[in-house]
């Protein structure tokens, strides 16, 4: 890459390279619990072409542990996809916010048809980074909000459909995240839909923690349980439910003494639904 991309990414967008650096570095370590060698490539091409500055991480002053829960999210909601796409091999999957992400290259059974989105430039970051589309790899360059990618992927037909959202819905409102969930629900009846979520009163510890610091990105959305998402209109059931004491892991003994105060606060979940009734294929769910 000879030139600098034309404006540099700031407050939402740059939680992408948040979770780039966290899958570069854990990729390195002797006992990474993922291995993401793309990620390692991507983030040296970053700092070679003087595109980003990665010491700026040091002022997010994540522990260890912090720095954990970010690689098990990842990797459970890897976890997920490969069970969908296990069972409905013709799939068509959406990674909404993909950022720099290579999840389809982790996950990819040789037959879906993938999407990834995120905003115009975030995607110019893909193109310019990680390469152009492929035959079933494809890219959106547009707001989760906005209308039109609906129909890009609607003209698959009665497919199923996964939709997948990692560190977005967090961001978003309520009012937000129950019209996009909502319209997926009606407009891809028996999707299913995995994304993560803070709980309000993480929402707000979150705010607290980084008011101060160099990256800006404020949430304003959590949920206590999935139950409440179920009450927003009928035929959303939530499937699953992912906790990261869930995990077996030894690097988590240390702050095992919380487990309690976590089933309280219910700080992260990662959450599977299924959205409406499937028309035109069957469910096995």
């Amino acid at each position: 890459m000879t030139r600098k991309l034309d404006r540099e990414l700031s407050g939402v967008p740059e939680t992408l390279l948040i979770t780039l650096y966290m899958r570069a570095m854990e990729s390195r370590r002797t006992d990474a619990l993922i291995h993401d060698e793309r990620s390692v490539a991507l983030m040296k091409k970053i700092e070679a072409a003087g595109l980003y500055d990665f010491g700026r991480m040091r002022s997010l002053r994540l522990s260890e542990e912090n720095k954990l829960v970010i690689i098990l999210r990842n990797r459970e909601i890897d976890r997920c996809a490969r069970e969908f796409l296990a069972r409905n091999p013709d799939a068509v999957a959406v990674h909404i916010g993909c950022g720099l992400d290579t999840r389809f290259e982790r996950v990819d059974d040789g037959r879906v048809e993938w999407y990834d989105l995120d905003f115009p430039d975030v995607v110019e970051w893909r193109r310019k980074l990680v390469g152009p589309e492929g035959e079933r790899h494809h890219l959106l360059g547009c707001s989760v909000l906005e209308e039109g990618w609906r129909d890009t992927i609607g003209s698959y037909g009665p497919r199923p459909f996964l939709f997948l959202a990692e560190g977005v819905f967090m961001y978003l409102t309520e009012a937000q995240v129950g019209r996009l969930v909502l319209t997926l629900r009606n407009r891809f009846p028996g999707a299913e839909l995995v994304f993560d979520a803070y709980s309000p009163i993480h929402v707000l510890r979150h705010n607290l923690q980084y008011a101060a610091g160099s990256i800006q990105f404020p949430t304003r959305w959590g949920i206590w349980r999935g139950r409440e998402m179920e009450a927003w209109g009928g035929g959303i059931r939530q499937l699953g439910e992912w906790g990261y004491f869930d995990e077996k892991t030894p690097r988590l003994n240390r702050i095992r003494w919380m487990r309690g105060i976590e089933a309280a606060a219910r700080t992260i979940r990662v959450y599977r639904f299924r959205l409406g009734q499937p028309t035109g294929w069957r469910s096995t769910v």
